[in-house]
């Protein structure tokens, strides 16, 4: 009989701790949508091409003034001979012969902050470069920003219906689960309540024994979560830059609440239905 109820326990905790370890990944993708857009929004690139004219100390002199302004994030220099290794590789390594003198001249590759990644703010800041006399272009795909944008839009919608319906669905499972578990001791809740225990007293084991099981079961969700967001960022190195263990902790903040409030609030409502049934009852 104990082995029975051993092996019940920890088949109720591995289904609480599987439907918590899908609300912990519903709230990763919820709580780091932002950082994911931002992360790609900041590494498009703005190329700033100089004027042939333009010598090495002006352009980075030019290089001070861009890191200073308020919507760069980072830039970096390209010498003429950076942008003639690029141009061989997809022109030939001849295409330099028919010039008496590099054509290439001195540019930047410019990362935005990601508040400016956007049509109109990327106006703004190409009209804020070419102020300068030194700049002859300033180039970016427009269409890759106004598509970008308009794709993490959709994205967050989709993934706000998404975690919706987890949340709904995490609910009736570990309610579920918490209802067959303790309705498997119904006939235990009849005898205590024959020897005249309170509602408050027959409840009170049940109470302590579910948030024990909550508190378990979110543990081992959360431990599988942090296994798995370690090995995706082994994998995946730009993670590191996106997923904070502020965020990362916070998430395994609410899976513990989670964990603990459905167990318990599940818990109170199935013994008090318990309790209230007849004797005849218990055998449906």
């Amino acid at each position: 009989m104990r082995r029975r109820l051993v092996n019940a326990y920890m088949s109720s905790v591995i289904s609480i701790s599987l439907v918590l370890l899908l609300v912990g990944v519903a709230c990763m993708l919820l709580l780091n949508a932002g950082s994911v857009s931002d992360y790609f929004k900041e590494n498009m690139g703005v190329s700033v091409i100089l004027k042939p004219d333009v010598t090495e100390d002006q352009a980075l002199a030019f290089q001070d003034r861009l890191e200073d302004e308020r919507f760069v994030k980072s830039v970096t220099f390209i010498s003429r001979e950076q942008g003639e290794e690029e141009m061989k590789q997809m022109l030939g390594e001849d295409f330099l012969d028919v010039f008496e003198t590099s054509p290439i001249p001195f540019s930047f590759d410019i990362r935005l902050g990601a508040s400016y990644v956007s049509s109109d703010s990327l106006e703004v800041v190409k009209g804020e470069i070419q102020k300068s006399v030194l700049v002859d272009e300033v180039n970016y795909q427009e269409t890759l920003v106004d598509a970008m944008n308009s794709n993490f839009r959709k994205i967050s919608i989709f993934l706000a219906v998404i975690i919706l319906l987890l949340l709904f669905v995490s609910f009736v499972l570990i309610n579920n689960t918490v209802r067959v578990s303790v309705f498997a001791r119904r006939f235990t809740i009849h005898t205590m309540k024959l020897v005249g225990a309170s509602r408050s007293f027959i409840r009170r084991p049940f109470l302590w024994q579910a948030s024990a099981q909550g508190v378990v079961s979110a543990i081992v969700a959360n431990a599988v979560l942090w296994g798995l967001l370690s090995m995706l960022k082994n994998r995946f190195g730009y993670l590191a830059e996106v997923l904070s263990i502020d965020i990362v902790l916070l998430v395994m903040g609410i899976v513990l609440v989670t964990g603990l409030l459905l167990c318990v609030v599940s818990t109170y409502f199935v013994v008090n239905k318990l309790v209230a049934l007849g004797k005849d009852d218990l055998y449906y």
